[in-house]
């Protein structure tokens, strides 16, 4: 489920497991999500630096630059990038939210599609949310219907 039918959401996949990437890109792009792939950090953060994503999804355990150290990066760069880690090891690695710098971490798992669009989903509204009413598209005052008072 998307939140704008209008405008579909950019993701970037980051993992060094290109089976995986392919897998979630095909199951992501049936949903309407526009789709780029990254096979680790460092191409990923070239990617960040050419187009704005609504989202990042990354593996923790990566050669040359992990998860976590991606994350840092990116925060650095855009501090309101969304961030989604996925790894096999979350739990046994003890992986949270406060000690990646991510806002969802998300076990690897034979419900991985399911718990990954729920998580998308999740960041997507809360962004919305988040919005200043100044960034709502509204019409000036003076075009803004008036209610009837009631009176004659």
């Amino acid at each position: 489920m998307k939140i704008s039918p209008h405008e579909p959401y950019r993701i970037l996949l980051v993992d060094d497991n290109r089976d995986g990437l392919l897998v979630r890109r095909a199951l992501l792009g049936e949903l309407g999500y526009i789709v780029d792939i990254a096979e680790n950090g460092a191409r990923a953060l070239n990617m960040l630096a050419l187009a704005n994503y609504d989202v990042v999804v990354t593996d923790q355990c990566m050669p040359g630059m992990d998860g976590a150290e991606l994350i840092q990066k990116i925060r650095s760069a855009n501090p309101d990038t969304r961030v989604i880690m996925l790894s096999g090891f979350a739990e046994g690695m003890g992986l949270t939210e406060e000690n990646t710098g991510a806002d969802i971490v998300l076990m690897k798992s034979s419900r991985e599609g399911v718990h990954l669009v729920r998580a998308l989903n999740r960041l997507m509204t809360a962004t919305l949310k988040r919005k200043p009413p100044a960034q709502q598209k509204q019409p000036p005052p003076s075009q803004r219907r008036r209610r009837p008072t009631g009176g004659k």
